[in-house]
């Protein structure tokens, strides 16, 4: 059976193509369509992506299939993100796509069309343990690693996986395409959430037909009011700058208190926090073998930390209890939190709270 491949336009995909196809295996070219159409109807991304495209794979025999996934899109990733915005949370897009969409719905499509696994242009890479599990690995690229947005993908969909850039070096692909006669249709490339316009979320929230915060009280941590906010979904945790509050410290956000419309706010020292927890908790290995050392992450810039995590089970849902062994900088409920072992591997991947 032929492996599916799923191709943007851009140069990680298309390199993930040439590889598996020069490594004799029989592939298929899969691009799916996330992004709302322009409403003037002129040609978008997707469709100079997917005419390209078509005509790359028409020149190397390869069978090409154009996916139109926007209503699952939306349902699945951007209406929840922006209800979570809404609700006080900071999701983490990316994190949920992978699961719900490119190896969900996408990688469901692609076995309809007759493929056994789904490859993509993800720098990440996947082993499979002695006993037969898999296991996500961190790419060689570590400028480019993108396991952490993969950690919430099930082991039954990452089993169904291949990553053929896991040991490729990002600066020499385009160089490498070139060699072989291959130009992406869409060579530009973005780290931006790709349905948020200039990556301003807050234009983008107040496009969606979601309930926004209005004005409320900005507070310390001791209850006392020190200014007026504008609405909880203008301000994420860790923000400095425009708070329009003066005060003899410069004051962060600590949290967003959703129930209250409060924004809590405090100096640089009441930042550090020296745990968290995690649900929507996604096993990648059995936490009874877990190693005595463990490291955390809790955003996709953040270098992983030491800490003990013990897994907390419930009726209601697995959860972790993190507990850092220095203090951190405090982490915005919504983002993914990973549990990676002294060799980078990950072992769990789950949602703050």
């Amino acid at each position: 059976m032929p492996i599916a491949v799923a191709v943007s336009g851009g140069t990680d995909s298309l390199m993930a193509l040439a590889l598996l196809r020069e490594a004799g295996h029989a592939v298929l070219a899969v691009h799916a369509r996330f992004l709302p159409r322009q409403g003037d109807g002129r040609p978008d991304d997707s469709d100079r992506a997917a005419q390209g495209l078509a005509d790359l794979c028409g020149g190397l025999g390869l069978p090409f299939f154009d996916l139109d996934l926007r209503a699952a899109f939306e349902a699945a990733v951007i209406a929840p993100f922006a209800a979570a915005f809404a609700s006080g949370l900071t999701p983490n897009p990316c994190s949920q796509c992978n699961p719900r969409m490119k190896f969900g719905v996408l990688a469901e499509r692609a076995r309809d069309l007759g493929a056994s696994r789904l490859a993509t242009g993800h720098y990440a890479r996947l082993d499979v343990s002695p006993e037969g599990d898999v296991r996500l690995f961190p790419a060689t690229d570590h400028t480019r690693d993108q396991s952490y947005f993969l950690a919430l993908v099930p082991p039954h969909d990452l089993a169904r996986s291949v990553f053929p850039l896991s040991g490729r070096m990002k600066s020499q692909l385009a160089a490498e395409l070139a060699a072989r006669g291959l130009a992406p249709p869409l060579p530009r490339e973005s780290r931006e959430v790709c349905f948020i316009p200039g990556d301003d979320y807050r234009a983008f929230l107040l496009s969606r037909d979601v309930a926004l915060s209005g004005p409320g009280p900005i507070l310390l941590a001791d209850g006392r009011e020190v200014g007026r906010h504008a609405g909880l979904w203008r301000h994420t945790v860790g923000q400095r700058r425009g708070l329009g509050v003066a005060f003899r410290e410069p004051l962060y956000v600590l949290a967003r208190d959703a129930a209250k419309n409060a924004l809590v706010v405090g100096v640089r020292a009441e930042l550090d926090a020296t745990g968290c927890q995690a649900r929507s908790v996604n096993f990648l290995a059995d936490p009874a073998a877990w190693p005595g050392q463990l490291l955390v992450q809790t955003c996709y810039r953040q270098r992983p930390r030491p800490a003990r995590v013990a897994v907390v089970r419930s009726p209601d849902g697995d959860m972790l209890d993190v507990a850092f062994a220095a203090p951190v900088p405090r982490p915005a409920p919504g983002q993914t939190l990973v549990v990676r072992d002294g060799a980078g591997m990950i072992l769990a991947g789950a949602v703050l709270t």
